[in-house]
């Protein structure tokens, strides 16, 4: 496969709160790639594997859909705790999609995963998208922070990312302003209204969210707000009083969750805002479970939030990818 040039290349960058060896382990151990590897929903078996320098990797991609997506990975370069570059997206019938030049860096004990997915011409970049897009390909990475974050505090956690070519201060915004927020925040089809709100540490707000399924209340305490790097604040489901209840789907739904918001600009005036959900207090078994069994439908929710968000802001004067 022919090296494409930039324009003809998606570029993806996260950060991993987990040493370098730790990612490096989870990208080249047959086990623990079985855990993460894949949109959300999707298995993977391993046939054989051989990393190294014109090595192959033959799976089996497992859909939920119960359909099988078989791959072969080859390798062009591996260097140790730096760097991957591999051709992906093919198998023994049908070329490779795309060339993958993966790098690995630490600062800190954090480590940086910057991502190059090249392809032959504009049109294959467009299909790759529309691909990736279909398949929450994305969710992928998000899928290695909870893989990581469980390896290292035996912890249950949910992620998820949305890359907006906009600003960190207008994306900051969109957040802690409440004529913004009641805009967009809430799954496709929802409305949310503010009913009390004081977005401040150590404020809160009371909301109520309409929808196909009626309406629902919830508020939130802010417990950190850090502009524009970062919001932590809990949440709960309450009835019209404000008395803390349960979801009225999902009585086994945690009672309350923490979230954290982060926020890190990226080249060309691009904000990636990451939203990490856990379980908050203390919480039974079966309400980790239903947490745990439930981050399709949290990966559903939020991305019509962010689809939202998209439109927003794109109609706010500011152009969101």
């Amino acid at each position: 496969m022919e090296k494409a040039n930039k324009s003809n290349a998606i570029s993806i960058t996260r950060a991993y709160e987990a040493p370098l060896k730790a990612v490096w382990d989870a990208w080249t151990d047959p086990k623990q790639i079985a855990q993460w590897w894949g949109p959300r929903g999707f298995t993977i078996t391993t046939h054989s594997r051989d990393l190294r320098v014109g090595g192959t990797w033959r799976y089996t991609m497992h859909g939920p859909d119960g359909v099988d997506y078989p791959n072969v990975t080859q390798y062009l370069e591996v260097e140790k705790y730096q760097k991957l570059v591999y051709d992906h997206g093919g198998d023994d019938t049908r070329a490779p999609m795309f060339r993958v030049t993966v790098l690995f860096s630490e600062t800190g004990g954090k480590t940086k995963m910057e991502m190059t997915m090249s392809l032959a011409t504009p049109e294959a970049l467009a299909e790759a998208r529309a691909i990736i897009k279909q398949a929450g390909g994305n969710s992928t990475w998000d899928r290695l922070a909870e893989f990581l974050e469980k390896e290292s505090t035996t912890k249950e956690i949910f992620v998820i990312n949305r890359t907006f070519e906009a600003p960190r201060d207008r994306m900051f915004e969109m957040w802690i302003n409440p004529e913004h927020l009641s805009q967009w925040m809430g799954p496709a089809g929802s409305t949310m209204k503010l009913i009390r709100s004081d977005i401040r540490k150590g404020g809160g707000i009371f909301y109520s969210m309409s929808g196909d399924n009626g309406t629902m209340y919830g508020k939130a305490h802010y417990l950190e707000i850090d502009p524009p790097h970062k919001l932590v604040y809990t949440q709960h489901f309450c009835d019209e009083q404000e008395n803390v209840s349960r979801h009225p789907m999902a009585p086994t739904w945690p009672e309350t969750m923490l979230t954290r918001v982060v926020f890190e600009e990226e080249s060309g005036d691009r904000t990636r805002v990451t939203v990490i959900w856990e379980v908050y207090g203390s919480a039974t078994p079966e309400e980790v479970a239903t947490f745990i069994n439930g981050r399709s439908g949290m990966t559903q929710g939020w991305g019509g939030s962010f689809d939202r968000l998209d439109e927003y802001v794109a109609s706010s004067g500011v152009k969101v990818a």
